[in-house]
């Protein structure tokens, strides 16, 4: 009887406890998002990077719908500089998850015009303008038709451009700063180009093989004697094997055709006849996990990233699917991305380590 009564008093006071936070759940929320805001607004991950090269996921998914996997989009820290590749739908946020300043950005990388790369460029311009109240506009470099990309971007949000800068105040948006410069680049002969070359950096472009879209390339950045090589969308390159070879880190993206014939199967099922031709029309321009293992394998690289993961892998387990035979190929560190990966390249040492950021 006494165990029921105290069972009994226990109850009700963790009623009442209940109660009584949930009265004050509006005012504990407010105390606690002022103890943090400014802590976050404060917060430059690029401020607190040793020197090095430094390697962000902000989005590892593809144009399939994706809960767990934004749009294509790599960041890449070398030294203080802050660069990004690849502007997928999603972007802006994870750069911001990651810990970064969109207002740091140093410089954008196309590697081809395909939506999935590009549909969050405009919000991505938008955020490196006003954050920090830039007054010159990013550099976005890419192949050639890279202008018309950017071009389309300005024209879409020049209204925006107007309203900001008209209740902000040109002394904190700065109305020159807006948008981005397109900065094409031309393939040469050797279908290569030196994008950009200082004393300790060096990002050259080179031309994959995502036929029929062209052009269509992938970067190769060297910073202090180590070397990160991404892929683009491609399928088996001897280009990506060539500029990879002794790579650090190779992010390259990859498409599991096994999985891909469980969709076209729905797709049958479901009478879905323009996406199961769909569905098979793209296997011939990606690889898979297990020939990027071999590129890797074949150019000697300390790391195998996949990325740009076809398709979406929303149960526990697929990751280990979406490998399958790669790591009998490739016998070194392999990982299928995740948004929020970040992966860092200290000089003189040959040590990748992998953090996650979110």
């Amino acid at each position: 009887m006494k165990l029921t009564r105290f069972a009994l008093w226990s109850l009700v006071a963790a009623t009442l406890l209940g109660a009584a936070a949930y009265a004050f759940r509006g005012p504990l929320s407010v105390a606690l998002a002022r103890r943090i805001a400014g802590e976050r607004l404060a917060a430059d991950l690029l401020a607190k990077l040793p020197d090095g090269l430094h390697v962000g996921v902000c989005g590892s998914g593809s144009p399939f719908p994706d809960d767990k996997r934004a749009g294509p989009c790599t960041v890449v820290v070398a030294g203080k500089r802050l660069f990004v590749f690849d502007a997928g739908s999603g972007a802006a946020r994870n750069i911001g998850r990651l810990g970064f300043v969109h207002g740091r950005i140093d410089a954008i990388f196309l590697t081809h015009f395909h939506s999935d790369h590009i549909d969050g460029l405009g919000e991505l311009m938008l955020q490196r303008w006003v954050s920090t109240g830039n007054q010159a506009p990013v550099p976005v470099h890419g192949p050639d038709g890279v202008d018309t990309v950017v071009a389309g971007w300005r024209q879409a949000y020049t209204p925006d451009q107007g309203y900001r800068v008209a209740h902000h105040g040109e002394a904190t948006v700065h109305a020159a700063g807006f948008s981005g410069t397109a900065q094409p680049f031309a393939i040469g002969a050797d279908g290569r180009a030196v994008v950009l070359k200082d004393a300790d950096l060096e990002i050259v472009a080179f031309t994959v093989d995502h036929a029929p879209v062209r052009p269509a390339v992938g970067y190769r950045i060297r910073y202090k004697g180590r070397s990160v090589v991404l892929s683009g969308d491609t399928k088996q390159s001897d280009a990506v094997r060539r500029e990879a070879q002794g790579a650090d880190l190779l992010v390259h993206e990859a498409l599991s055709t096994p999985l891909m014939a469980i969709l076209a199967d729905g797709a049958t099922q479901a009478g879905r006849a323009n996406l199961k031709k769909i569905f098979g029309d793209i296997l011939d321009y990606h690889a898979s996990p297990e020939q990027a293992a071999q590129t890797a394998r074949d150019a000697k690289v300390g790391y195998l990233l996949l990325n740009h993961i076809v398709p979406a892998l929303p149960l526990p387990g697929m990751e280990q699917a979406f490998l399958g035979a790669a790591p009998g190929v490739f016998s070194g560190p392999i990982r299928v991305a995740a948004d929020g990966d970040f992966f860092s390249l200290l000089p003189g040492s040959s040590e990748i380590t992998l953090t996650r950021r979110f």
